[in-house]
């Protein structure tokens, strides 16, 4: 029986804090050796994806707690926070945004939505995509029509591309899956491993939902599949069948 219950949504308080005070805040907790290591891990070299971004090495579980305790930040802060060239700032800005989406009304989801596709230039890195394009991208488009995602999918930007195939992850937990294989299938000649491992993600998601969705798609495309790709998708296949597909 479905449950129908009525959810009161948390008590919204607007938080007094300004993007200055956080950053105040934020930059007391700058740890130099890991942010060194985080550096490294993110590809911040030249030439590599992440080339220039600057990290203060504060843990994300931190900055969950940071952005718990301002998730009623003022829109105008949460923006300055967005478009920091601090990763770290970019990341909390991005759990704000999402606790604000999935506890605000239809025109605050709506001003996020807006919001978010306006600045996903500074949605740079894979782990900024990934904790905030499900929720708000693809919890905005999961009861309208999807054309925004081809759009992103054509981007230029392999960052809006895995937007477009993150945001899918919110249809793919209710039983679609229509629009991340058609993604799939438009990305099968992407030269990004982020967008291989991306796509590779959401099948192995439908896989585990209905394998034989997944068997039916990798049965029409395994030869143009890239290897990364078909390694996440079949990575929950029992160890004979994955051995079969990899032989593919």
């Amino acid at each position: 029986m479905r449950d129908v219950r009525v959810r009161h949504p948390p008590t919204r308080v607007a938080s007094t804090a300004s993007a200055a005070s956080i950053h105040r805040a934020l930059l007391a907790q700058h740890d130099p050796a890991r942010a060194l290591g985080t550096q490294r891990y993110f590809k911040t070299g030249p030439g590599e994806y992440g080339e220039g971004d600057r990290f203060l090495g504060i843990p994300v579980p931190a900055l969950r707690r940071t952005a718990r305790d301002h998730r009623a930040l003022a829109m105008r802060s949460v923006m300055t926070l967005l478009r920091s060239s601090w990763h770290e700032e970019r990341q909390l800005a991005l759990f704000i945004l999402v606790w604000q989406f999935e506890h605000g009304t239809e025109s605050e989801q709506a001003d996020i939505y807006a919001r978010y596709l306006e600045h996903t230039q500074y949605i740079n890195n894979w782990d900024l995509v990934d904790c905030s394009a499900p929720q708000i991208v693809g919890g905005w488009l999961l009861r309208r029509d999807r054309w925004p995602l081809e759009t992103l999918r054509a981007s230029s930007s392999v960052w809006e591309r895995r937007i477009a195939v993150l945001a899918t992850f919110a249809f793919v937990k209710q039983g679609e899956f229509a629009c991340s294989l058609r993604l799939a299938q438009c990305l099968l000649t992407d030269t990004h491993d982020l967008i291989h491992k991306a796509v590779g993600w959401m099948l192995r998601d439908i896989g585990d939902g209905d394998r034989a969705t997944l068997e039916r798609f990798l049965d029409q495309h395994v030869s143009a599949m890239p290897r990364t790709m078909l390694r996440y998708a079949i990575e929950h296949f029992p160890d004979g069948l994955r051995r079969a597909y990899l032989a593919r």
